[in-house]
């Protein structure tokens, strides 16, 4: 039986990028169902198809999982390369999916994800310097330690999934992630990335609350959506 994959929104969903992503990488087959965000709260209408009210999430027959990281847990009891082969390499990309996963709000409340607009920001608040200076911190780490290209050393593994959604706020915004921008413009130019984007441009909808908070990050200087 094939996978169905549910997610929302390319140009907002963050959360949905990680396993659409990492099973697009490592060629793991699945149905691509989107399910987009049409009003501020969605809750009651994803609850038809997800026990959280909230996406991303994977269907395999009977199973139904909620959540991104229960997701990639769930592929890695079967499908090879969601964590890295070599010990060190694989305790490293856990522990940064799993502080992705759990933190960085102060990352994704004041640079929320918009793929396809340039913005220039508002002062920085102490908490999302803190945040980028961490997120420097694991791009550098991981890159000086395993060898690149990816996070984690030679092969795309959860790691890079869990911190595209990154890369494309990086690129928003203009973070500086001093050498980690090696990785992020590795992932940007990855196909399954572009494809990402290329949707994501195609959007023509738009969703207030999303739009609300882009406004309040900044001015935006350059908007390459749809319509």
């Amino acid at each position: 039986m094939t996978y169905t994959l549910i997610t929302a929104n390319r140009n907002y969903s963050s959360w949905s990028l990680r396993p659409w992503l990492l099973m697009k990488a490592l060629g793991i087959a699945f149905e691509d169902r989107l399910e987009p965000f049409a009003k501020p709260d969605n809750y009651d209408d994803f609850r038809a198809f997800s026990p959280t009210g909230q996406v991303p999430v994977l269907i395999d027959g009977r199973h139904v999982i909620a959540d991104s990281l229960a997701i990639a847990l769930y592929l890695a009891d079967r499908h090879q390369g969601i964590w890295p082969a070599e010990a060190e390499a694989r305790i490293f990309a856990q522990g940064a999916v799993a502080e992705m996963h759990g933190g960085f709000g102060h990352l994704r409340n004041d640079c929320t994800m918009n793929v396809g607009v340039r913005v220039s920001p508002k002062p920085m608040s102490e908490g999302l310097k803190r945040n980028v200076e961490r997120v420097r911190e694991i791009f550098e780490t991981g890159l000086s330690r395993f060898g690149g290209p990816w996070l984690a050393g030679p092969e795309f593994s959860a790691a890079d999934a869990f911190y595209a959604p990154v890369a494309f706020r990086i690129r928003t915004y203009g973070l500086d992630v001093g050498m980690g921008q090696a990785w992020v413009d590795h992932v940007l130019a990855h196909p399954a990335m572009q494809q990402w984007e290329a949707e994501a441009l195609a959007e023509s909808w738009r969703e207030e609350a999303h739009e609300a908070e882009l406004a309040a990050a900044g001015a935006i200087t350059a908007d390459y959506r749809a319509g």
